[in-house]
């Protein structure tokens, strides 16, 4: 997709960095970038989602996690109905502490969660929820609304992160939880620690077995995912930072910048300056 970024516009901002809609709609294909983290619950849907490189089919039943920064667009024709939440990591803010662990599982590297089935019971917990959000947001503003709001979100998200635990399918119960510590540790560490045998140790097993649980439990390889959360993170900071690459590269705690270069090109495609380049043209 990156041929069509050039294209790609920029979505509106949002007062107090928070919406929610609810779509009943055919969409157009225009490539968006975001600025907010996005959450679409799909009840009927058909046609197909775009993401930086990957295509998603759309179906009924099933929830779209899209992050900041990601460029998306809908196939041209693709109908969905059901409710879509919008928010900026300022609105976040708001939610207690005790749901950021879910925000960085979902979000940090939406790739790994981008669509998520639903069977009947979670898609009809998630549509009350997001029904009674939605309801929440229409009212006319009172003092504490932007408190309720983030208190209904947090209470989605956490939500979310049971259900996105719950489709690893096939390993027991165990297992389940080691993967779910292993994603914890790297959206706490993935700065300071690059090295799957470093999560691994924290773990208590073997980096070949946490390898192992990892393609069972997502599909990607321990390394996969470590990769990826610092390619989301290097990715939001040269898009909405001015931080020279050098430093970018010291605070994702790499040797050199040469080193950083090599490892952003080998998982983009592309440089890191030529990939900021490309984000300051769009809309130019």
């Amino acid at each position: 997709m990156l041929s069509s970024i050039s294209k790609a516009v920029f979505e509106k901002e949002l007062k107090d960095s928070f919406s929610v809609d609810y779509l009943d709609k055919k969409f157009e294909s225009v490539a968006c970038r975001l600025i907010y983290h996005r959450m679409i619950l799909v009840q009927f849907g058909k046609g197909n989602l775009l993401v930086d490189d990957l295509s998603f089919p759309i179906s009924d039943n099933q929830l779209l996690l899209i992050a900041k920064g990601q460029i998306y667009q809908f196939q041209t024709g693709t109908y969905i109905t059901g409710y879509e939440i919008s928010f900026g990591d300022c609105f976040w803010e708001r939610a207690p502490a005790s749901a950021s662990n879910c925000k960085a599982v979902l979000f940090n590297n939406a790739s790994v969660n981008q669509q998520l089935p639903l069977n009947g019971e979670d898609y009809k917990e998630l549509s009350l929820l997001f029904g009674m959000l939605y309801t929440e947001y229409l009212k006319t503003d009172f003092s504490n609304k932007l408190d309720a709001l983030a208190a209904y979100l947090k209470i989605i998200m956490i939500k979310v992160a049971n259900v996105n635990a719950s489709l690893a399918r096939g390993y027991d119960s165990f297992e389940n939880q080691l993967y779910g510590q292993f994603l914890e540790l790297i959206s706490q560490q993935y700065k300071k620690s690059h090295e799957v045998a470093d999560y691994a140790r924290q773990l208590g097993i073997s980096a070949r077995k946490l390898t192992e649980l990892s393609k069972r439990c997502s599909g990607h390889g321990a390394k996969e995912l470590i990769n990826g959360q610092l390619i989301a993170e290097a990715k939001r900071a040269l898009q909405f930072s001015s931080q020279p690459v050098k430093e970018i590269a010291f605070m994702l705690n790499f040797s050199t910048p040469e080193q950083f270069s090599h490892f952003f090109k080998k998982n983009s495609q592309v440089s890191p300056q030529d990939f900021r380049t490309q984000f300051v043209n769009i809309g130019m």
